[in-house]
């Protein structure tokens, strides 16, 4: 029987205990309209806060190879303060190694050392991970481009606050288009108010397994 793995700082765990992977694919993928929002789009940028084990690239990788064009690029982009190693990655994962195989190993082997700063990865011919090591709050504002999704995976808001923080929101929204789509486990309503005011449309609904809600919603530029 596999443990759900904790992290030493927050002491929380780092995906549900009734399944991590289902509740990936509900919250984060499902959330965010995926595969549908990358079908017809040249190149699709997911950006994350709170790379933890990887689960949520990994659930992401496989679903765009499973649907996307062969033409098509996903670029993600994942912060995490804390990493985790490769060989902790791996053991976190064990439980899905058949489900992802032919996708863990290769993440496994080019993860990079935990230096603090930006990682590039290429996975693949179509799919590349910049990893940063770094506080969120220090690291966003140096980010350029357009997101097209966010999955907001920090741990809870109530024991890592500087995660949920305005001034994540404020780039956020600066790297958002018009309808970039977000989703996260947390109905917190500092954290719904927060998107609210940096012109996200915010949206409450049920959560995975055995919580009431969570949150999704998309950019609009509207201050709520």
């Amino acid at each position: 029987m596999f443990g759900v793995p904790r992290s030493k700082q927050f002491d929380d765990v780092y995906f549900s205990e009734d399944n991590g992977l289902e509740e990936t694919r509900y919250v984060f993928l499902k959330g965010n309209n995926l595969p549908e929002n990358w079908m017809g789009k040249e190149r699709f940028v997911i950006a994350e806060t709170g790379f933890g084990t990887g689960l949520n690239f990994l659930a992401a990788w496989k679903l765009f190879k499973e649907t996307a064009q062969p033409e098509q690029k996903l670029n993600f982009i994942s912060f995490e303060k804390f990493p985790l190693d490769g060989e902790e990655i791996l053991a976190s994962l064990q439980r899905w190694s058949e489900e992802f195989a032919g996708y863990l190993e290769p993440l496994v082997e080019m993860y990079p050392l935990l230096i603090p700063g930006f990682h590039k990865i290429v996975l693949d011919e179509q799919v590349s991970l910049i990893l940063i090591f770094d506080d969120v709050n220090d690291a966003i504002p140096q980010v350029e481009g357009a997101v097209d999704a966010w999955f907001l995976d920090g741990f809870k808001p109530s024991t890592n606050p500087d995660m949920w923080s305005d001034v994540v929101f404020e780039h956020m929204a600066r790297l958002s288009r018009d309808g970039t789509t977000f989703a996260t486990f947390t109905a917190a309503g500092g954290v719904r108010r927060g998107l609210g005011t940096h012109g996200f449309e915010v949206k409450k609904v049920p959560g995975f397994g055995s919580k009431r809600d969570m949150s999704i919603g998309r950019y609009t530029g509207a201050i709520v």
